[in-house]
């Protein structure tokens, strides 16, 4: 116990308390990512930052772009190759050291980062600077979330994750606000009313760094590298020590540990993606679907309303003078409307917190299409605008609150929900790569689409969300009442198709009896039947035999009735 500092929390605080600062920490991190991601917004209708990287010309809130690839290019290189880049480093760094000492490398890459690009003289600085602080803000977002999922209580996995983005969407909020601030300053020409706000992130980065060498290891983390008495320490400190619980947890990781061994040799990222020698636990498939589902969270439509909110207002008939406290006011509705999916997530799961999302989201974008357009008409022929303009405006609200309350969360806790253990962090960082190229392309393409299909965007963004409805309900397996161990029953299945992961996890569900209730005596959400967390003891199952072990000897037990064969 002398590798933890008798300044850490944990040696203060416990259960309740010590969830409550590890939650406030990583919070913190998911904040600086919103923050980071929201504030191009403001600053890419700047005059003096369009002069500065020499994209565009006009007064700040109608600058008229003349390299809007150029203006893309520098968004994009954020996420690619930035971000990207940093998920995939992260990853492997934080399953190697740790994830304390992940989240403080990244930090401090980060306010360089930060530090870079506040002080960009002109567009190549700026492209360099981008990567830098994307590459920072990539680690954190790789990291983190496991970090939060791995010492978070087994009952409250999905709203914690879901809270967290209240905190994200509060970044974006912060960003938006301080932007419009600093728009009053004098001279309006001056730089500072851009690089102000680029600047400011570099506070809770600081903060983060100082702060999170006082934050216990993941209990996991520690029990993987074999720093067990660590691991059933902090357990004991996050749990309780007077009913056990703690004790049990300690041991059903154990066993996981050892079940998922011998797939260490394939958890290079190229194995993971290609699925080499997975057997069935199909990790290829699961990162693909991680992959797609990022890549369609930006593809439905927040990519264009985050960072070019101020254009889709234009659209929409705002002024240019209500253009930004416009976006600030839908960007707090926006938070808001998060706090739904704290209450929904676990009771409706995963898959019906994306169906209703994607109907919802594709009726707003068809209709504030329709409604902008009737707003250009109007505007040309020299009739009132404001009533149309104003129903626009609204479906952009209604968009971004649906959005919060279901597309914003699900595709950032479904990595962290599928992988097994033994590979979480890279899996974890898979999702953040197709996040990164869902970004990366449309912060690229959104300008040059923009000027092409004006308010025909929004079409496009529509029919998205019907696409995804489709490949959600053929795709994506259901998570939710699920635990963690479970899900390597659920992928089992040959077949890519969801009802056949359905149809093959209820035979194994049913011929591997024990495997499944040392699964339910591990890290579920809540129990399957009744909604309630359960009464936990240690797993029954033997430490010395594999996953796919396991399985082969129950299903040669079964004699005849067929079950999971390994090759």
């Amino acid at each position: 116990m002398e590798n933890i500092s008798k300044y850490n929390v944990a040696r203060k605080l416990e259960k309740r308390a010590l969830l409550i600062a590890i939650n406030a920490v990583a919070g913190l991190s998911i904040f600086f990512f919103g923050y980071d991601q929201g504030v191009m917004g403001g600053v890419n209708n700047n005059t003096d930052y369009a002069k500065t990287m020499g994209f565009g010309t006009g007064p700040s809130g109608n600058i008229d772009i003349t390299h809007p690839l150029l203006q893309g290019g520098i968004n994009a290189v954020y996420y690619l190759p930035g971000t990207l880049f940093g998920a995939l480093l992260g990853g492997w760094f934080g399953d190697r050291y740790g994830r304390i000492l992940t989240i403080a490398v990244a930090s401090i890459w980060a306010i360089i980062g930060a530090t870079l690009q506040c002080s960009a003289q002109n567009a190549n600085w700026m492209f360099c600077a981008r990567v830098f602080n994307g590459i920072g803000t990539g680690i954190l977002n790789a990291i983190t979330p496991v970090w939060a999922t791995e010492t978070a209580s087994h009952t409250s996995r999905g709203q914690f994750v879901s809270i967290e983005f209240t905190l994200n969407i509060f970044g974006v909020v912060a960003a938006y606000w301080i932007e419009y601030g600093t728009s009053f300053y004098h001279p309006a020409g001056s730089s500072f009313i851009w690089r102000f706000p680029i600047a400011f992130q570099i506070v809770p980065l600081i903060f983060l760094f100082f702060v999170v060498f006082l934050m216990p290891e993941s209990p996991r983390w520690l029990i993987k590298v074999g720093r067990e008495e660590e691991g059933r320490f902090i357990l004991g400190r996050l749990r309780g020590e007077g009913d056990g619980l703690a004790e049990a947890e300690f041991q059903d990781i154990r066993n996981i540990v050892e079940l998922e061994r011998k797939t260490s040799k394939q958890n290079s990222y190229l194995a993971m993606f290609f699925g080499w020698k997975s057997g069935k636990l199909h990790t290829g498939r699961r990162v693909q679907l991680v992959i797609w589902l990022q890549i369609l969270q930006e593809w439905i439509g927040i990519a264009g309303i985050t960072i070019y909110g101020p254009t889709i207002f234009k659209i929409a008939g705002i002024s240019q003078e209500d253009r930004q406290w416009v976006a600030g006011l839908n960007d707090i509705t926006y938070m808001l409307a998060t706090l739904l999916c704290v209450f929904t997530l676990d009771r409706i799961g995963r898959r019906w917190t994306l169906y209703w999302g994607s109907v919802g989201q594709g009726i707003c974008m068809f209709a504030a299409g329709g409604l902008a357009r009737a707003t250009i008409n109007k505007v040309a022929a020299g009739e009132d605008a404001s009533k149309v303009g104003g129903a626009a405006t609204f479906f952009v609200f209604l968009y971004t609150m649906i959005f919060g309350a279901t597309w914003l969360t699900v595709p950032w806790l479904y990595p962290a929900e599928i992988f097994p253990l033994e590979v979480r962090a890279r899996g974890n960082a898979w999702g953040v790569v197709g996040w990164s190229i869902g970004n990366g392309w449309t912060v690229l393409l959104l300008p040059t689409i923009f000027a092409k299909l004006n308010e025909k965007t929004l079409y496009l963004f529509g029919a998205v969300n019907a696409a995804t409805i489709v490949i959600v309900w053929a795709l994506y397996p259901e998570t939710n009442q699920r635990t963690l161990e479970e899900m390597n029953l659920v992928f089992a299945a040959d077949s890519i198709w969801n009802w056949e992961a359905e149809r093959n996890y209820a035979i194994l569900k049913e011929q591997n009896p024990e495997l499944v209730q040392a699964a339910h005596r591990g890290n579920s959400v809540v129990d399957p039947e009744s909604g309630m967390g359960k009464g936990r003891q240690g797993s029954l199952v033997p430490r010395n035999l594999s996953l796919d072990a396991k399985m082969a000897t129950e299903d040669s037990d079964e004699g005849e009735k067929g079950g999971l064969r390994h090759s």
